[in-house]
């Protein structure tokens, strides 16, 4: 694996390489969890989803069934015969 690296802001931020991104599915809204360990620093993804991943399962769209051929037909005779000329 080839060294990648990130530069620090005056605001102490910093970008992830979008090599990285990709590779451990963080996007937008993703949290990192940082460990310090004897041999440096870990910084891992935490939980499973991202707050779009979240957001779409909560407020996706449903599909709407159509009617089928049968209660299409059953809806035009009933429409035909309610308000049939007679």
């Amino acid at each position: 694996m080839k060294i990648v690296q990130s530069r620090v802001t005056a605001q102490g931020r910093i970008s992830v390489p979008a090599e990285i991104l990709r590779k451990l599915g963080i996007g937008s809204g993703s949290v990192l969890e940082w460990a310090e360990h004897e041999d440096g620093m870990l910084v891992r993804r935490v939980g499973r989803f991202s707050s779009e991943d979240v957001h779409n399962a909560l407020f996706a769209k449903k599909e709407r069934k159509r009617p089928t051929a049968d209660a299409k037909d059953a809806i035009r005779k009933y429409i035909r015969k309610r308000h049939a000329r007679g």
